[in-house]
């Protein structure tokens, strides 16, 4: 069943073969969009291809320049315009400072970071031109606040925050809105294998603790929040980063 919100209107979705990404694929094709799935995991992105045949897949890497070039290419291709996009891609390096390497700070930098201002970039390029759009960086709570553990991923995620704030104001006389999420814990596949790992329960316990609502939070209530922002129901709302953390940031 689909409401047609975005009935015609290409979305491109990176990160999309797992967890918030894919949620965002599922809840773009119920409301009617022509949606591009872009992942480095090939393998991952075919299982999603085959659940989802309207959808067009794209393997690519975003921190590369080239591949961001070809996904968007793919994308206006395929369908003939960009309206909406998802820069959701990204990876969850979690370490003290002092157990963190120069490599590890380079390689969330390089997806996290780079990936996401190139995403930003080419998209713009085709949008620019329309005079209208919509993009949605994802955050964090750890971009938004401090966390111990997170001097990479935390730093990269502040990163989102920041193209946000920047690209809301210079794309705005251009028609184009930026807006990001910034999601608290959300249940993953890769946070639902914690319950099976040592240590993994009592760890997600103390999550859901921090979390006032006293959950986790599911991929599906991320992508709402997303869609939201890239609909015409938000078409005044720009250069803001909606918090969907159950009330984490709150406290």
């Amino acid at each position: 069943m689909t409401d047609e919100q975005f009935k015609a209107k290409t979305v491109l979705v990176t990160g999309a073969a797992r967890g918030i990404g894919r949620a965002a694929v599922v809840e773009f094709a119920r409301r009617g969009a022509q949606v591009v799935a872009a992942d480095l995991d090939g393998d991952a992105l075919a299982v999603l291809g085959r659940e989802h045949p309207d959808a067009k897949t794209v393997v690519a890497d975003v921190a590369q320049e080239a591949d961001v070039q070809a996904m968007v290419a793919a994308a206006v291709d395929r369908f003939g315009s960009l309206d909406v996009l998802i820069a959701n891609a990204g990876i969850i390096p979690m370490a003290p400072l002092l157990e963190t390497s120069t490599a590890d700070w380079e390689q969330v930098m390089a997806i996290d970071g780079r990936g996401m201002f190139l995403s930003c970039r080419y998209a713009a390029e085709q949008m620019v031109p329309a005079g209208s759009g919509a993009i949605v960086c994802v955050s964090s709570i750890s971009g938004m606040a401090g966390q111990s553990g997170q001097s990479a991923y935390g730093a990269a995620k502040f990163v989102a925050t920041g193209l946000v704030k920047h690209l809301a104001v210079e794309l705005a006389p251009a028609g184009i809105r930026v807006n990001g999420v910034a999601p608290g814990t959300i249940r993953t596949d890769r946070v639902v294998a914690l319950e099976t790992e040592p240590g993994g329960p009592e760890y997600l316990a103390d999550i859901v603790r921090k979390h006032p609502l006293g959950r986790l939070g599911e991929p599906s209530e991320v992508a709402a929040a997303m869609a939201f922002l890239a609909s015409d129901e938000s078409s005044f709302v720009t250069g803001a980063v909606l918090a969907v953390d159950g009330g984490y940031l709150a406290q």
